[in-house]
């Protein structure tokens, strides 16, 4: 199929397709690297009568990275984080979510802003954005505000940003402190490599000397319509050297009181016990990398 009929508008600024997104609203939709955008077009799943390409837009493709945080202009290609030097040494949890994504050329085209724009709960970014308690800048005629990623995504493909705001930057927050050690690991079920996943879980463990857990973030992602942070599977790590109880008490907090999708790819009875399985594997291997054992 082809889309159907749209005006393609390519700003060369953030302030004009700002102006142009307030003066089209819902009507419009921003393109940014297109691989989730240009089949929905084709499908016609979406008709926007307005399209809003970003690529010729400077100054918001980019990586920085300091003390605190990772920031990242929404138009940086997925492909330029994923093989980042200093991204995989400040927030490696980045690199090994990102090599999940798709396929190599789904990664050199799509961009970290499109993937947390698009807010597909099976989407890897989005649950890393979470987990890390990240923001997201939005820009509008209007002005600027940060929204914390807890706070951004609200259901399946759909976000608290407005019709005339778009996405500029993406704030990723580093985990621990000095002296302490830190664990990362994604762990997905999909159908095929490179497919979306039917669940996944992220888990990260800041381990003090000796082994006791500091500071634990546990996600899962592809299970409900966001994707969400397992605090009581946090507080169950917290404090501990991770032991088998442990594990089987946060795994089965993690599996708790979750609103799982129910669809053709996956039951809701199927995701949530992905959810467990998952959780305790991505675990398990966070803390031992945060202890100094295999990853």
């Amino acid at each position: 199929m082809k889309p159907a009929p749209f005006e393609y508008v390519a700003p060369g600024s953030i302030d004009e397709a700002a102006d142009v997104l307030a003066r089209h609203g819902d009507s419009a939709k921003i393109l940014a690297g297109g691989q989730s955008l240009v089949p929905m077009l084709n499908m016609r799943l979406v008709r926007p009568s307005v399209l809003i390409a970003l690529r010729r837009i400077a100054g918001v493709q980019y990586v920085a990275v300091d003390e605190a945080c990772v920031r990242i202009g929404s138009m940086t290609r997925q492909s330029a984080v994923e093989h980042d030097g200093a991204v995989r040494t400040a927030c490696p949890v980045l690199g090994e979510a990102l090599r999940l994504v798709g396929h190599p050329v789904i990664r050199h085209q799509g961009t970290v802003g499109g993937s947390i724009a698009h807010a597909d709960p099976a989407a890897e970014l989005p649950a890393v954005l979470v987990a890390l308690d990240g923001l997201v800048t939005l820009v509008s005629t209007r002005g600027r505000r940060s929204v914390p990623a807890r706070e951004f995504f609200l259901g399946l493909l759909a976000t608290a940003a407005e019709p005339d705001e778009l996405v500029t930057e993406l704030v990723f927050n580093r985990v621990g402190r000095p002296g302490l050690t830190c664990g990362w690991a994604v762990e997905e079920v999909s159908r095929r490599h490179g497919d979306f996943a039917l669940a996944g879980a992220i888990a990260g463990v800041v381990a003090e000397p000796g082994g006791r857990v500091a500071d634990a973030r546990i996600a899962v992602f592809g299970v409900e319509s966001t994707p969400t942070r397992r605090v009581g599977a946090e507080a169950a790590v917290t404090g501990s050297r991770c032991d088998a109880k442990t594990v089987a008490d946060a795994t089965a907090a993690a599996a708790r009181d979750l609103d799982p999708l129910d669809d053709l790819h996956a039951s809701g009875r199927l995701r949530a016990h992905l959810a467990g399985v998952l959780v305790q594997r991505a675990l398990e291997r966070a803390y031992r990398q945060a202890v100094g054992g295999d990853g």
